[in-house]
């Protein structure tokens, strides 16, 4: 039947498919909206230390600067869906840039650390409305014709987006400072939402909707998808369930989440349509993309670690050696895009054979490894990512009719941000759980017995002896901080070989995957 449909419709496609130019200008407005809501969720992480001493901010408060933009981002991203369908595509993005805008004002007029969670709490709620909209226009307002250039286009900003957030980050803080970060949204936020206000034209408001709009599952909704994410981000700092804070987050997790589970399935307008997950495609892609975030996320988090922990690197030398993955993305974006007009978008997925050849070329790594010896994980990195993104987006987004896609759009991109932190949490708690473990069986190798490590302690202690110090003291402190080092490498070692496991199980898995049909859906063009 789809064959037939297809045959019928053949010829009047060339006119069908010929892109009206204002739609296409509105929708590069969308996706440089897009870029700088999802390119603020890291810009700010390489420059926390800036940031914390503008604001007189303690350790354990500075960390809320990243964490509450997460929060906010993540209670919208599935809201934007049934926001959209109401007041219309133009309405709600246009309200999101111009909101986004005006927080990142508010964020660099911040005189403390409230102010700043406050502020950046308001500005990830708001962005996270721009986010899946050009999901979904990307396949609501092209034909599959014109997907080669557009998949890569979206893949391209949701994947280099953080990425090259902390590179950014670093360059504008110790260029100019902290304050930049956010004011280098203010005259691009006013051109988008201006544009966005002017051209899109895609769909038509359904106020009549807002009657029937559940607000018992918005409130249940941000419960459980808040707390979840706060569990998950402080969950490590905080010794997980030894400390009562995450308890009581867990329980409201838990509470939220029936109830937002139960309102889903009764009410006529649920908050957020779990029937796209019946679409095998989009079960699967969502998978995928939940996977995804923990290796694109993941990986943001660990370079950078590594550099500043083992390496000893400022901000800005991380930016400059993070640069590399943000630069294979680029140009490996339009060969992902002319694939994915050729071949089998489930071929293309091999994309996570050469993720896993990443992580696993990073189970060497030592304590000397420095730009050149992360180049050429960090090249596989960032061309599988864009080879991978592009045929994911197609198969969980392309096999859709065009009603459903708002809302899961809106679900597809939740579960890349969850999968980001998630893979975060676990990350963390192997890092720290590992790291203590290698700590003391390398311990126990330096008894009084190794007559190596007592040697050692004697050839350094000598050398301080000779300043006057207490050479034994000052050899013990730096034996440990040695074997801290060599802990932190193996745990870093582990996580690496988890991530490789992870994608090699993928790679297997992409054989459940139906090929999309070439057809458009029936009114994908309106």
């Amino acid at each position: 039947m789809a064959a037939i449909t297809s045959t019928a419709i053949a010829p009047s496609a060339p006119a069908e498919e010929r892109m009206d130019p204002r739609r296409v200008f509105a929708f590069l407005a969308m996706v440089f909206g897009m870029f700088m809501s999802i390119l603020d969720i890291q810009i700010v992480s390489a420059s926390l230390a800036e940031i914390q001493a503008g604001l007189g901010a303690g350790s354990d408060e500075i960390a809320w600067v990243q964490t509450s933009y997460l929060i906010a981002e993540v209670i919208m991203i599935p809201l934007s869906g049934v926001l959209a369908r109401i007041v219309s595509t133009r309405v709600l993005f246009t309200f999101c840039a111009a909101g986004f805008t005006l927080a990142s004002a508010l964020c660099a007029t911040a005189t403390n650390i409230e102010q700043m969670i406050v502020y950046r709490a308001i500005q990830g709620f708001i962005g996270g409305g721009m986010i899946p909209s050009v999901f979904a226009a990307a396949f609501t307002i092209f034909p599959p014709s014109k997907r080669n250039i557009v998949s890569p286009m979206v893949g391209l900003v949701a994947t280099l987006a953080p990425t090259i957030g902390p590179t950014i980050g670093g360059y504008l803080s110790h260029a100019m400072s902290w304050h930049w970060l956010f004011l280098i949204n203010v005259v691009p936020g006013i051109l988008v939402a201006a544009a966005a206000w002017s051209l899109i034209d895609f769909d038509k408001p359904d106020l009549k909707l807002l009657k029937k709009f559940d607000w018992w599952g918005l409130a249940s909704m941000a419960v459980f998808l808040g707390t979840m994410e706060f569990v998950l981000e402080e969950g490590n700092n905080k010794d997980w369930f030894n400390d009562h804070h995450i308890v009581m987050g867990t329980v409201a997790m838990v509470i939220g989440g029936a109830i937002f589970f139960w309102r889903v399935f009764k009410v006529e307008l649920p908050v957020v349509d779990l029937r796209a997950f019946s679409n095998a495609n989009f079960a699967f892609g969502s998978l995928f993309s939940f996977v995804m975030g923990v290796g694109l996320y993941g990986l943001t988090y660990l370079y950078p670690l590594y550099l500043g922990r083992i390496r000893g690197y400022d901000s800005l030398m991380i930016g400059e050696t993070m640069f590399v993955s943000g630069a294979a993305m680029f140009f490996t974006a339009p060969v992902a895009g002319a694939l994915s007009n050729k071949l089998d978008p489930r071929v293309m997925m091999i994309g996570f054979s050469g993720f896993a050849l990443g992580t696993y070329l990073m189970t060497g790594i030592t304590a000397d490894w420095d730009f050149y010896e992360l180049l050429v994980p960090q090249i596989l990195r960032g061309c599988s990512l864009m080879l991978c993104m592009v045929p994911i987006n197609n198969l969980a987004l392309g096999t859709l009719p065009p009603d459903r896609i708002k809302n899961a759009s809106g679900l597809f991109n939740l579960t890349r941000n969850l999968g980001g932190a998630v893979g975060l949490a676990i990350i963390n708690t192997m890092l720290t759980q590992r790291s203590d473990d290698h700590y003391a069986r390398l311990s126990e190798q330096l008894s009084w017995g190794n007559q190596a490590a007592l040697d050692w302690l004697a050839s350094v202690g000598a050398n301080y002896d000779s300043y006057g110090l207490d050479g034994t003291a000052v050899a013990v402190k730096k034996l440990s901080g040695v074997v801290t080092q060599q802990a932190w490498l193996l745990s870093f070692m582990d996580v690496f070989m988890g991530l490789t496991v992870l994608f090699a199980i993928l790679v297997f898995m992409v054989l459940l995957l139906k090929k999309p049909q070439g057809a458009a859906p029936e009114g994908a063009g309106h």
